[in-house]
């Protein structure tokens, strides 16, 4: 176990990948999950199909509502550790800056932009 959370390997090394922090919700002001990845296209359909036995997949927290990349794996952990200690009236205020609407991003990752859907 290299104490990483899932999608981040253990190179610390790596300065050519990128890696993402991201925020999931299971609907519009509901249960928030904050994660850290270095694919977040592979980590969001594992959280939207409970791939993984998990925290979103017991709360049904399964729409990707905002992200930021990184370039370096310890900057990306440790804004990972600061929105997890924010209030969560700053994390919602963070989503709905950049995301008003609460639309589900995952599709925008895909390029398929048309089935984008706001969490109810």
């Amino acid at each position: 176990m290299t104490g990483f959370p899932i999608g981040v390997g253990n190179d610390l090394n790596q300065e050519m990948n990128e890696y993402y922090v991201y925020i999931m919700a299971s609907k519009r002001n509901g249960t928030l999950y904050i994660g850290v990845t270095n694919d977040i296209v592979e980590r969001v359909y594992q959280h939207k199909n409970d791939e993984i036995e998990s925290f979103t997949a017991k709360y049904e927290v399964h729409h990707l509502v905002w992200y930021e990349s990184c370039k370096d794996v310890r900057e990306a952990i440790a804004r990972e550790k600061q929105l997890k200690d924010w209030h969560r009236q700053w994390k919602i205020d963070l989503i709905e800056t950049s995301n008003p609407a609460w639309e589900d991003l995952y599709y925008k990752l895909l390029g398929d932009v048309d089935s984008g859907s706001s969490p109810e």
